[in-house]
């Protein structure tokens, strides 16, 4: 299974298709994980799986929801209902709800990927307005049965060099 997946672009609409055109056709998966600030028939989201974030306004996208992807099970939030600046305890008691082995998140635009009690949790950072790095970054996971790895890219494409992971699952 492979996916991509990127967060918080609070309305950049080239910047976003160009990204999603990059990799549309290598995907099983395209993930938003809130504030795109678009609306939900916008041509540059067609086709990806997109969960409201807190400045997305209106009706057009769920709070959460969950995708199965050739087995995987994928959680995805934008993580302001779970408090996700400050723990991320409460999301990882909804994740353990929902079954999820991937969990993703946005809200804090920091880039990060770690894996915890078996599931492994992903923000990709903001393509817009990283935090705790220079780098605007989205990020692709590679989940197979035994191992996943999370490559975290520059909004140019160019790889973030310090920021692949690797997990063995169990």
């Amino acid at each position: 299974m492979k996916a991509l997946i990127i967060s918080d672009s609070h309305g950049w609409e080239k910047e976003l298709q160009i990204i999603l055109d990059r990799h549309r056709n290598d995907m099983d998966i395209l993930i938003h994980c809130g504030d795109s600030e678009l609306d939900s028939d916008h041509p540059a989201i067609e086709g990806v799986k997109v969960v409201k974030g807190n400045c997305d306004f209106g009706d057009d996208f769920p709070n959460e929801r969950t995708e199965n992807v050739n087995g995987v099970s994928i959680y995805v939030t934008h993580g302001h209902l779970y408090n996700v600046k400050m723990t991320n305890v409460p999301l990882s008691y909804r994740a353990e709800e929902k079954q999820a082995q991937i969990a993703c998140f946005g809200h804090s635009h920091v880039a990060t990927a770690f894996l915890e009690n078996g599931v492994i949790y992903i923000n990709p950072g903001s393509i817009r307005l990283p935090r705790n790095r220079v780098e605007r970054t989205y990020c692709i996971c590679e989940h197979h049965e035994t191992e996943a790895t999370v490559t975290f890219y520059e909004y140019n494409g160019d790889v973030v060099s310090d920021m692949i992971y690797h997990y063995q699952l169990k």
